[in-house]
């Protein structure tokens, strides 16, 4: 058989599992702002700041204190 034929649905259906794998976040601030972001966040980096992509796109750098609640999106 040819690998082409073979290749393009197994190349598919690794994408769809991995896609799979990012679990939606809210981040709440203590002021009451929220983010949304597509996968959880990096907690708390050596310089005490979460880090985190929304799902826009936007790269966001928190201060550790800031943060009241991280949990999944229901």
């Amino acid at each position: 058989m040819n690998i082409r034929i073979l290749g393009l649905p197994l190349v598919a259906a690794a994408f769809l599992a991995l896609a799979g794998c990012s679990s939606p976040t809210v981040v709440t601030l203590q002021n009451g702002t929220q983010y949304l972001t597509k996968d959880a966040p990096n907690t708390r980096t050596a310089d005490g700041f979460y880090e985190f992509e929304d799902i826009s796109g936007k790269k966001v750098r928190v201060r550790a204190d800031e943060v009241a609640t991280v949990r999944k999106e229901d």
